[in-house]
């Protein structure tokens, strides 16, 4: 594998994808999340709002956090975050605070994503991609609700 290959978007979704696989295992919405700078991962999360009893312990959340002590920033113009599932307006909120410079986001989340209320909620100059690995992403949700709806 070449390095183009090796640091392709693909190859950060497959991590975060990861991180969803580690939600989905503890019982938690099955999202996960990757920060990367410079081809380097420097912060990683899976939702865990059952596990820290805290509504905002969302992937993206605990993600920026994590990669805001990492670099000792609050901004993160240089970062790309690498979601699986469409942030909500919370986490849209946390990543314009954050001047993320690229959101790439899997499945659309047609009923609380971030993108029904328009593309205002984030930072004007975060670039953002959508629907990167998104089958992966639908089906490890789908699996999720339908084991809990058993």
């Amino acid at each position: 594998m070449d390095e183009l290959q090796l640091y392709s978007d693909e190859y950060w979704m497959q991590e975060a994808l990861k991180q969803a696989r580690i939600a989905f295992e503890e019982g938690e919405i099955p999202v996960g999340a990757v920060v990367v700078v410079k081809n380097r991962i420097i912060a990683k999360a899976y939702n865990q709002t059952e596990k820290l009893t805290d509504v905002t312990a969302h992937a993206e959340i605990l993600a920026i956090t994590a990669a805001s002590n990492a670099l000792g920033s609050k901004y993160l113009p240089e970062c790309r975050l690498y979601v699986t599932l469409e942030p909500c307006v919370m986490c849209a909120g946390a990543i314009y605070w954050a001047q993320l410079g690229e959101l790439h986001y899997g499945a659309a989340d047609p009923k609380r994503g971030f993108s029904r209320n328009g593309p205002d909620l984030l930072h004007p100059k975060t670039k953002v991609s959508n629907g990167l690995l998104q089958d992966n992403s639908r089906k490890l949700l789908q699996a999720f609700f339908n084991n809990l709806r058993n």
